[in-house]
């Protein structure tokens, strides 16, 4: 892991390389883990970490913890109402849930908010884990 600090805009941003895999990197800026697409995928992997956190930090997109970043599962993301803290998830991958049902809860403005299941079918993927914090529209889950 290779860790960068920037300042943009007077704002201080320190910008963790986790892994860079193709077009597709994880990093965490300021603790908070994302998933960035690159334009092009890095001639050396050693260089790729230069051009990742400005995406990042101009524009974030909330995903996995590094270690869930490669997991991607076909199917219909469900997606975080507002941000918050992810503080349960109630589903594994594989298990068959039916549209209703709770498959996280988030903590948002101290309160707890449960994310349901938006149709029937068997959770794909989890794309979040307990204690990430996730912007409004972040997948949470994935239903096939």
């Amino acid at each position: 892991m290779k860790t960068y600090k920037f300042k943009i805009n007077g704002n201080n941003y320190e910008v963790a390389i986790n892994s860079v895999e193709g077009k597709t990197a994880s990093v965490a800026v300021n603790g908070t883990p994302y998933t960035v697409e690159l334009e092009e995928a890095p001639a050396a992997p050693v260089q790729a970490p230069v051009s990742a956190p400005v995406p990042a930090a101009a524009a974030p997109a909330p995903a996995a913890a590094p270690a869930l970043a490669p997991a991607a599962g076909s199917g219909k993301a469900v997606t975080s109402p507002l941000p918050g803290v992810i503080i349960a998830i109630k589903v594994n991958v594989g298990d068959v849930v039916k549209a209703g049902q709770e498959v996280a809860v988030l903590e948002a403005m101290k309160m707890e908010n449960s994310i349901e299941a938006t149709h029937d079918g068997t959770v794909t993927s989890i794309n979040v884990s307990k204690g990430d914090s996730v912007l409004e529209g972040a997948p949470v889950v994935t239903i096939g």
